[in-house]
């Protein structure tokens, strides 16, 4: 039996049972065989970022989150867009994340949980700064769940079919892209 494969999950809200977490629920739920989907405990621990903080030994929260970051063969994002871009407490979270080499060459996807017609601001802000981080961007994960709270069981969890299969899809596209060889490797 082959190890599975560890996808971190990041939310970028900060609101406890925000549609980005339920959509991260939902992914961690229906996570394919041979998935591990593990949900990050999220950017409200993490101190401000300072350049002059960013050396060995890291505060405590930032280890950790470059650990798990670390740990994983992929990363599935869900953040909400505030006035336009990505919410500052999860800009801090990636402003952690550029120090480090953890990303570095990882499969990394986001799915937005905004309603239609919202949230490019947040996917642009997103792919600009994992740019940064040399994080490698699978565009076929990256996808739209808007979350219907009509569709949401008392677990937190999508009861929708659609959302459900679409979600296990990302992460078996998330895995597949952590298991392909580097390109150029033999």
């Amino acid at each position: 039996m082959s190890t599975p494969r560890v996808i971190l999950l990041l939310s970028g809200s900060l609101r406890a049972g925000s549609s980005n977490e339920t959509v991260l629920r939902t992914a961690q739920a229906v996570a394919p065989a041979g998935v591990r989907a593990v949900l990050h405990e999220g950017p409200g621990a993490l101190p401000h970022f300072n350049p002059d903080d960013d050396v060995e030994p890291l505060p405590e929260p930032v280890a950790g989150l470059r650990a798990a970051i670390d740990a994983a063969d992929a990363l599935l994002i869900c953040t909400p867009e505030y006035a336009g871009t990505l919410p500052g407490a999860f800009k801090n979270l990636l402003d952690w994340t550029v120090g480090g080499t953890e990303i570095c060459d990882k499969p990394v996807a986001w799915v937005s949980a905004a309603a239609p017609g919202r949230g490019q601001g947040a996917e642009a802000t997103l792919r600009t700064v994992l740019g940064y981080t040399g994080a490698s961007v699978v565009e076929e994960a990256c996808v739209r769940v808007p979350v219907d709270r009509q569709a949401v069981g008392a677990d937190g969890i999508i009861t929708e079919a659609a959302a459900r299969e679409q979600l296990a899809k990302v992460l078996t596209v998330l895995a597949e892209s952590a298991s392909a060889p580097e390109p150029g490797a033999e």
